[in-house]
């Protein structure tokens, strides 16, 4: 089973994710517009991780039941005062940003789960399955 993992601590781990789950996708059979769209969801919690707490970790594994990918994103950063909010389309706390990031992130994806707590720290998991 492939499993990696990558500290977010500087942008370019933010990269690194990007193509570690990538080529995760790659050996275990997913097309390319399927590795696009992990990869891009990938990219885009990475990055939040970076831009809001600092730092964090990403895990990629692989999965058997059903077969596909699994990416953690762990952070021990602000925490997310309301998570189903923050999933809504156009919602930010950041001035200027189009709020796209969470809802965008799990379009792209089969699945997606937040748990957050307020000074605490965030963990988002998400799926992608092969078809």
């Amino acid at each position: 089973m492939l499993a990696q993992s990558v500290k977010i601590q500087d942008e370019s781990d933010i990269l690194t994710s990007r193509r570690l789950v990538r080529e995760i996708a790659t050996k275990i059979g997913f097309g390319i517009v399927d590795q696009t769209k992990l990869a891009t969801a990938t990219s885009e919690l990475s990055r939040n991780i970076y831009r809001y707490a600092d730092n964090g970790i990403v895990y990629i594994e692989q999965i058997t039941q059903p077969p596909g990918i699994k990416v953690l994103f762990e952070d021990n950063g602000p925490g997310i005062a309301d998570p189903e909010e923050a999933m809504k389309e156009g919602f930010s706390t950041t001035p200027g940003s189009l709020g796209l990031g969470l809802s965008g992130a799990k379009r792209l994806v089969d699945d997606m789960t937040i748990e957050s707590e307020v000074g605490k720290g965030t963990k988002i998991e998400i799926f992608k399955y092969l078809p």
